[in-house]
């Protein structure tokens, strides 16, 4: 039949494009409009879909096999978080806020679990409320400080934040809330000059200022403990999506005065569904879940006991890895990994190369390239890697954090480049990286190789 591209599926069909690969194209590729030639004009992507199945040898490989650097999208649970959460589901299922024997021994270990996390990020047990994740965390610390706001209207970020607490604080914007960005630095991070002049001309309409600690696309590094005390000084509830930046570099956040933290387990090898918000002794909370007055009435509903155990078992890895110094050793690793693809693609350029960045991340721009048929071409040759968030990446669109960065090196009006984000964790090897740049490498010349368009295939308007 007709595909979404406008083009006859039936195109695709034959012996050559059966099985799992094909359909893994056709669903990929097949809605694309095509790509337009030196005319200006476009062809269908099923010639692209033709010339790559030429290219080389295809096939879907064993998840075994397979090279993932998306670890900013998730992360594994590691073995012991997978133990402990299978542990209590099938021997510790009672609920918490029961006072029998099974409902307590329940309580006994998020209590535990809980100390685990404070211990991560240096603050105290009571301190730490748990979420279902990263999202509701962010959300509640924003709708939080709106309702305790006394008035206030405006909320304060930068330009570059997750969809959490963009998306939310937009969606409060026609019932009267002022969405105020604060630009970026020539190098990329916030400009603490501009939220200086803010806060001395508005201070008294800020309800809380927001900015992530290190950005999910390009691992760029915000000057949190600069911004914070700038914002302390005025009395301004400050919060901070530390997503990124929890459980693979120290925090200590007794020594930092923000006001809130929000971060999710699975980012650092937890399991999906934990996540919790940090809220400092004395801040007042209003929360986003009521009924039933758990987490001593700052969260409703009855606590996800496996996934908090769970949670806890990954902050005491990370803790204990990062207490051993393993941080220190990683942004070596990230270094030789973006010269490798240099020495390969010369022309390639780093997003945000020359601000602080997390040795975690390293978001890759190349020349003429589109972004998904490069990560198509990985995926297929074992690769796996992101346009951008894992949140949005499905969507195809154009990455809202790369617009909103200042322009050199890999947004230059004369030509155009596919950003793919490459980011591992502390389990990554120097061996799998150094794999990662030949199969970068290749697929790059594969696509290069494919001849144009023979002009028989037509064009598409």
């Amino acid at each position: 039949g007709r595909g979404i591209s406008g083009v006859d599926d039936r195109a695709c069909s034959g012996p050559r494009h059966a099985g799992p690969v094909y359909i893994l194209l056709r669903m990929r590729i097949c809605p694309f409009r095509g790509f337009p030639d030196a005319s200006g004009s476009r062809w269908s992507l099923h010639w692209w879909v033709d010339g790559l199945l030429d290219v080389g040898t295809w096939g879907v490989l064993d998840s075994m096999d397979r090279l993932y650097l998306d670890h900013n999208a998730t992360t594994p649970q590691s073995e012991s978080v997978t133990e402990a959460v299978v542990h209590a589901i099938q021997e510790n299922w009672g609920n918490p806020s029961s006072i029998h024997q099974t409902g307590q021994r329940a309580r006994a270990a998020v209590e535990t679990a809980r100390g685990e996390v404070a211990m991560l990020l240096g603050g105290v047990p009571e301190e730490v409320i748990f979420t279902s994740g990263g999202t509701e965390s962010a959300n509640t610390a924003i709708t939080s400080a709106l309702a305790m706001g006394e008035g206030k209207r405006v909320i304060v970020t930068s330009s570059v934040e997750h969809a959490a607490v963009r998306e939310l604080v937009e969606s409060r914007v026609p019932s009267g809330i002022e969405h105020v960005l604060l630009p970026p630095t020539d190098v990329g991070p916030v400009d603490p000059g501009a939220l200086e002049e803010l806060l001395q001309a508005r201070a008294d309409e800020i309800a809380m200022v927001s900015v992530m600690w290190a950005n999910n696309e390009t691992g760029i590094i915000e000057p949190i403990e600069q911004l914070a005390e700038m914002t302390a000084q005025y009395g301004i509830s400050f919060h901070s999506d530390a997503t990124q930046w929890i459980g693979k570099l120290p925090v200590n956040v007794a020594d930092t005065p923000i006001t809130m933290l929000s971060t999710s387990g699975h980012k650092f090898h937890g399991p999906k569904g934990s996540g919790l918000l940090w809220t400092r002794v004395g801040t007042s909370l209003s929360p986003s879940v009521i009924g039933g007055g758990q987490e001593s009435g700052r969260r409703g509903g009855t606590e996800n006991v496996p996934a908090i155990i769970g949670l806890g078992v990954a902050a005491q890895q990370a803790r204990e890895w990062l207490d051993a110094g393993g941080h220190r050793a990683m942004p070596a690793l990230r270094d030789r990994f973006e010269q490798g693809v240099r020495d390969a693609v010369p022309d390639m350029c780093v997003n945000g190369e020359n601000a602080p960045r997390m040795w975690s991340t390293s978001n890759i721009g190349f020349p003429s390239m589109e972004a998904e048929l490069l990560l198509l071409v990985l995926s297929e040759r074992g690769l796996d890697a992101s346009a951008g968030s894992a949140c949005s990446s499905g969507a195809l669109k154009h990455s809202s954090v790369l617009n909103a960065m200042p322009r050199p090196p890999c947004q230059v009006d004369d030509q155009q480049y596919g950003s793919v984000r490459f980011s591992w964790c502390r389990g990554t090897t120097e061996d799998e990286l150094d794999h990662a740049v030949e199969i970068i490498a290749q697929a790059i010349e594969a696509i290069a190789s494919l001849p144009a368009p023979a002009s028989s295939i037509g064009s598409q308007a």
